[in-house]
């Protein structure tokens, strides 16, 4: 398997600055959803950089399989698994019993999501070398 971190963080980091953009426009379903995705491109970029499979979207299961060397504290998980709740809600509006997904998120969703996928990128950038 060709390594393929650094292309992973690269795309992790303008998932993260797409959120960014969207903060502004208040767009706020989609900050999640795109935080979510920075999160979980930031932990395969770290699983590239270790040789191993890492399948499946939940970033909290991939953070708590990785090797116990390197495996993040509970503070961390825990936050991933506010992320994980982003993966398909944010996008369908059959997520909800009624409504659009725009009707459920608020600016202080978007916020948290962002700073919570800074802290994985910030994580896993921490375990890449070259890329602190």
């Amino acid at each position: 398997m060709v390594e393929r971190s650094e292309d992973w963080l690269a795309q992790a980091e303008r998932d993260l600055e797409s959120a960014r953009w969207q903060l502004q426009g208040g767009y706020y379903e989609w900050v999640c959803f795109a935080s979510q995705q920075a999160a979980e491109k930031a932990v395969k970029a770290l699983y590239q950089h270790l040789h191993a499979m890492a399948c499946g979207h939940m970033v909290s299961r991939l953070l708590s399989e990785l090797p116990e060397t390197i495996r993040p504290d509970t503070e961390l998980i825990e936050q991933a698994i506010y992320l994980d709740r982003y993966y398909i809600a944010p996008r369908y509006p059959n997520g909800f019993e009624r409504g659009a997904p725009k009707d459920y998120y608020t600016r202080r969703d978007a916020e948290e999501a962002i700073s919570y996928a800074e802290s994985v990128l910030r994580f896993c950038r921490g375990h890449i070398p070259g890329q602190r």
